[in-house]
């Protein structure tokens, strides 16, 4: 009797033991996220560094050539928000094993971007998105009129140029959004559509006064 005890004691622990586990895998890591891309969101990447550095560029223009506050405040609000985004979409394309934007340097990951995960080899260049052909980017011959300008005159060309820029970064995240897959890259669109289009509304006014 004490021995059919001592094994069902031990069959009952067994049981406790193995009781409690399941087959539900555990949450993903922060970095798997980083690992699920396609060619769409690298494109995005690669567009969306030399284009927010432009606005950057444009935004640097405004201290020594205006005095309106407007003007301004919203240059600012531009860099402060451009420069980290810069910095996110260069560490993705650094984790994605993607070359940034630079000139011919510009690659994409090879393999099957459909199936939404990056490889370690290179194809060639892209070409999405890059160059003086990118959605709202200004030419030299614009950013050398600007540099020129001074007082309203600086303002006006400012706010203009820089709706045009803006409506072109909403086009480029328009395209993540539909055919992007990083979920990070996606929610960064999307950032950008709200904010630049309530900047689009805020300058248009300003144009208005």
């Amino acid at each position: 009797m004490a021995a059919a005890m001592v094994a069902a004691s031990a069959l009952f622990a067994a049981g406790c033991a193995t009781g409690g586990q399941t087959d539900t895998p555990p949450p993903a890591a922060p970095h798997q996220q980083q690992s699920t891309f396609n060619q769409a969101d690298v494109a995005f990447a690669q567009g969306m560094v030399p284009h927010h550095r432009q606005a950057i560029e444009m935004a640097d223009q405004v201290p020594s050539r205006t005095t309106n506050p407007a003007v301004v405040g919203l240059a600012d609000r531009i860099r402060a928000a451009q420069q980290p985004e810069i910095d996110q979409l260069s560490g993705w394309l650094a984790a994605w094993g993607a070359a940034g934007s630079g000139g011919h340097e510009g690659h994409a990951p090879a393999g099957q971007p459909d199936q939404g995960h990056g490889e370690h080899g290179q194809a060639g260049q892209s070409g999405d998105g890059m160059g003086h052909d990118m959605a709202g980017m200004m030419s030299a011959e614009d950013m050398r009129a600007l540099e020129q300008a001074r007082g309203p005159a600086f303002d006006e060309m400012w706010l203009r140029m820089m709706i045009e820029h803006h409506r072109g970064a909403v086009d480029m995240a328009a395209t993540e959004l539909r055919d992007g897959r990083n979920p990070e890259a996606k929610a960064m669109a999307q950032r950008i559509t709200d904010s630049q289009r309530a900047e689009i509304d805020e300058m248009t006014a300003l144009l208005g006064r």
